[in-house]
């Protein structure tokens, strides 16, 4: 039993550090995925912000202004695309023989979908911690409890979004079929999140569709703490926050709902690495 676990110990680590090793090297991929998070903070959040009216703003959880309840949203969305396409390498490595090779060494299944899982948070906390920096544009001063804390969440998110992209990549046999497939659900994911926009006051249909949304429970927290450490009163945050038949969600119930998903995500995962051919 203790050989048995060592043996998946050590290829969870193998396979998470030869995927983060493939990214580090990649530099202009790292610099290149900031572009999209810069352009949504300074250029989206500023120009939607001006058509945003004094009243309106008291929807915001008390943010002083569009930006700043944008900023935790543009966090996200760095840790949610760059955890879902860092599922790629699975299928960069089953067209080129690589995961053929990984499936039949002695460690299991679960440990492949682990590790892949771990690779791929690592990098989407790294992209986000990038992001972090932007925080004095926002108009938030980070603090070592409220970095700890973001970085703790956002790796449940990251956590949560690689599971999802291992899952997509375990059906996928070319990366051009991963990529437009990716496209297409990241979008949905991305947009009723509520990372560009307050969950209240929408239709009862859009309603149902946000509380599916498994990212909805990684921008929630992470605006919730944003705010609070900027001086937003409890009460006006928590009127923002994600609700279910008109229970307010707390910050462990949203993270024990992501983590759920993640390890059913793996399982699912592991379940089809068993099955490639």
């Amino acid at each position: 039993m203790r050989s048995w676990l060592q043996a998946n110990a050590r290829g969870i680590y193998t396979i998470w550090y030869r995927d983060v090793i493939r990214f580090w090297r990649d530099r202009s991929r790292i610099l290149a995925s900031l572009g999209q998070p810069v352009l949504f903070l300074l250029i989206f959040g500023n120009a939607l912000g001006t058509l945003v009216g004094t009243a309106a703003r008291g929807s915001f959880g008390g943010a002083g202004s569009y930006v700043l309840f944008l900023y935790p949203g543009v966090v996200s969305m760095a840790v949610l695309f760059t955890g879902v396409f860092s599922a790629m390498s699975i299928v960069w490595d089953r067209e080129f023989g690589f995961l053929r090779e990984v499936l039949v060494a002695p460690v299991s299944r679960q440990a492949v979908a682990i590790g892949k899982a771990l690779g791929g948070s690592t990098q989407a906390v790294f992209q986000g911690s990038i992001v972090l920096l932007l925080a004095p544009l926002a108009g938030v001063t980070l603090t070592p409890l409220l970095v700890a804390q973001m970085l703790l969440l956002m790796f449940v998110l990251a956590f949560a979004m690689t599971s999802l992209g291992i899952v997509v990549a375990s059906r996928m046999r070319t990366m051009e079929g991963f990529g437009v497939v990716v496209n297409l659900l990241m979008m949905p994911l991305f947009f009723l999140s509520g990372a560009l926009f307050p969950l209240q006051g929408i239709p009862q249909w859009l309603k149902v569709l946000t509380r599916l949304d498994p990212a909805t429970y990684g921008v929630d927290p992470l605006r919730r703490i944003v705010l609070l450490s900027t001086g937003a009163s409890p009460t006006a945050v928590t009127a923002i926050g994600v609700d279910i038949f008109g229970h307010v969600l707390g910050t462990v119930e949203e993270v024990l709902i992501l983590a759920i998903f993640a390890l059913t995500m793996v399982v699912v995962g592991a379940h089809r690495f068993g099955t490639l051919d």
